[in-house]
């Protein structure tokens, strides 16, 4: 990856990546690390996180891994609090840990099934905003929130009735707080990606009963017309590094597609 046009954007400021192991998290780290930050990777286990350390340090970077499930409320105060203890200021939070959940019809699904897509994807966006305000606060900053187009444009997987609420409630907690921080130089995005070649189907629960409710929709060869083909998580790495960055200081309050025009024509 050279970027040598962009170099330092991000330099000497502390960033703290949720889902920071794999996918677009771990590819976010990276780039951060690559223009000059030190990243905080949180993940639910910190040997995910090993790896991306490594690299990091192995560049002349600096990283902090944390162990944290971000539905709890104890666990993300205590990541939050040992990066900005670590390096003395917290600058750039990237909330992106989440889970697709079990795919099922809404009849099927259980409370429990609904809660746990929920709590990890729309409380412990939540929780990481708000236990990072005090530090943010002390020099403003920039929060970053993984939504999806699922749920503010795409209504056509089914199954995903959980998911696509949580994606869609994140945006508006996005706007509420974009307001609520602006008074004190916090700004706040939502990114939108649509197919991005990552693991999250790993934790994935497809139900046989999706097969009854399932509406059968043929798209166009090409259902992501750009590239023909799923984004790249370094794709979205670059996108996170411009919202972290003083380049985008007049950005806020704003849900951001990086879908290739895919929910333009799924939508």
């Amino acid at each position: 990856m050279a970027h040598s046009n962009a170099v330092g954007r991000v330099r000497d400021k502390v960033a703290l990546v949720t889902g920071a192991g794999s996918g677009i998290g771990r590819a976010a780290a990276l780039r951060l690390a690559e223009e000059g930050a030190k990243v905080a990777l949180v993940d639910l286990k910190a040997d995910r996180v090993s790896e991306v350390k490594g690299r990091i340090e192995k560049a002349g970077g600096e990283a902090l891994a944390l162990e944290a499930d971000i539905s709890k409320a104890a666990d993300i105060e205590s990541a939050v609090r040992d990066a900005a203890s670590r390096w003395g200021r917290l600058d750039i939070v990237f909330a992106n840990a989440g889970i697709n959940g079990v795919l099922t019809p809404i009849e099927t699904m259980t409370p429990e099934e609904w809660s746990t897509t929920l709590d990890i994807n729309l409380k412990g966006t939540f929780l990481t905003v708000k236990y990072a305000i005090p530090s943010l606060k002390e020099k403003g900053g920039s929060i970053i929130i993984t939504s999806s187009i699922n749920g503010n444009r795409v209504f056509s997987n089914f199954g995903m009735s959980a998911y696509s609420t949580s994606k869609a409630g994140q945006v508006a907690f996005m706007q509420m707080a974009a307001l609520e921080l602006a008074q004190f130089r916090i700004r706040v995005n939502a990114i939108c990606p649509g197919a991005i070649t990552t693991h999250i189907d790993q934790n994935t629960h497809r139900e046989p009963e999706l097969e009854a409710i399932t509406i059968p929709v043929e798209f166009p060869k090409g259902d992501q017309p750009l590239e023909r083909g799923p984004g790249k998580p370094d794709q979205v790495a670059d996108l996170v590094l411009f919202l972290a960055s003083d380049e985008s200081n007049h950005i806020t309050g704003t849900p951001i597609y990086i879908d290739g025009a895919e929910s333009l024509l799924h939508g």
